[in-house]
């Protein structure tokens, strides 16, 4: 006759500690993509062509909003002027003069390192 034995003690105590982790994550999260925005915003307003003001002024972060039932918590910023993704995409008329990409991309590290460092906490 065989047996077999398994102490799972320490899984039950793991998913004991990590059960609701959701619930106190979710915020945080929420502070650190809000933060992203913000700073993304600024950047991107600071390095916006100035004519007229309006593409600049327009430059604004939208409410943060869950995806489903996934845990995905997104927002987004750029300029609602109409002529906003032309400016820094550029034409054929027209070379591009980027402002929301190179926000972005110094935003970026500081971001991963703050969402690493949730992932630490939990964990």
């Amino acid at each position: 006759m065989s047996s077999f034995e398994a102490d799972y003690s320490e899984l039950r105590k793991l998913s004991a500690d990590l059960s609701g982790v959701a619930d106190r994550i979710g915020p945080e999260v929420q502070k650190v993509v809000r933060k992203g925005l913000v700073d993304i915003t600024a950047l991107g307003k600071r390095g916006a062509p100035v004519d007229t003001g309006f593409l600049r002024s327009s430059i604004k972060p939208s409410d943060l909003r869950r995806v489903g039932q996934t845990g995905v918590i997104e927002g987004e910023t750029g300029p609602t002027a109409s002529y906003g993704g032309y400016v820094e995409r550029g034409t054929s008329r027209m070379a591009p003069r980027p402002y929301m990409a190179p926000a972005a991309d110094a935003v970026e590290p500081g971001f991963v390192a703050a969402i690493e460092q949730l992932g630490g906490t939990i964990l």
